[in-house]
């Protein structure tokens, strides 16, 4: 297995490892770095994945250097590498939501998390990191995302997977293909606040999209959230 490392956005890499089996067309598990005076990675992968990622991330900068972990929700694919690179970054340190820290990462994590401001900014020095609490979209109570404001990205975790591999980055539609693997997945929770959370997450007008399962997307962010929303609609009923 081979970790690609991509710039999708001013210092924002993408570090993508395709796997096939998973799916007729194979499935990217994909981290974004955020470089700067304090690094940032977005998703650690699972533990069988930490050899390739932190491989991946020393191609952009010293892993000692890494000063903040953080992922969307409590998953292998999202942390289950976390104690290692706290092993491996002396400096790092887990950053979420309260709700995630008290429900299973102070037990977790061999370092005790920070929590994540609610209504502030994370700034680390190049980029300006601002966690949003989205309970249950697309799944996990404790989920939660970020979006930085230096450079319009929302780290959008689960939102907008699809199979196969991919490129980068696209300018193409990613709704389709994010409703063909809801269809094959099942994996977002159908709850009363999907569509407003989708709606919500609009309004921030994100440039890019970093996609944890597939390309990422740069362009109308906000039509892509919404034009996902109203599939959700149209498959579910959701409201």
């Amino acid at each position: 297995m081979e970790t690609r490392v991509d710039e999708i956005a001013p210092d924002t890499y993408r570090l993508s490892t395709w796997i096939p089996g998973i799916t007729e067309h194979g499935f990217t598990f994909n981290q974004f770095l955020l470089t700067g005076d304090e690094p940032f990675l977005f998703h650690t992968g699972q533990r069988f994945l930490f050899p390739q990622v932190s491989a991946a991330i020393e191609r952009v900068l010293p892993l000692t250097r890494l000063r903040w972990i953080a992922f969307g929700h409590v998953e292998a694919d999202e942390c289950g590498g976390v104690n290692q690179f706290l092993a491996a970054a002396p400096r790092a340190e887990v950053i979420h939501g309260p709700l995630a820290i008290g429900l299973s990462l102070t037990d977790m994590c061999d370092r005790p998390p920070v929590e994540a401001l609610l209504d502030g900014v994370h700034d680390t020095g190049g980029h300006r990191l601002r966690f949003l609490a989205t309970p249950h979209v697309p799944h996990n109570w404790e989920a939660g995302l970020w979006f930085d404001e230096a450079t319009s990205t929302l780290l959008a975790g689960d939102l907008f997977t699809h199979t196969g591999q991919c490129p980068a980055l696209t300018e193409s539609d990613c709704v389709a293909p994010a409703l063909a693997a809801e269809e094959l997945f099942h994996a977002t929770g159908l709850t009363t606040n999907l569509i407003p959370t989708l709606t919500r997450l609009a309004e921030l007008s994100p440039t890019t999209l970093a996609i944890m399962h597939g390309a990422s997307f740069r362009g109308d962010g906000a039509a892509q959230l919404r034009a996902l929303s109203e599939g959700y609609a149209g498959l579910f009923g959701a409201s």
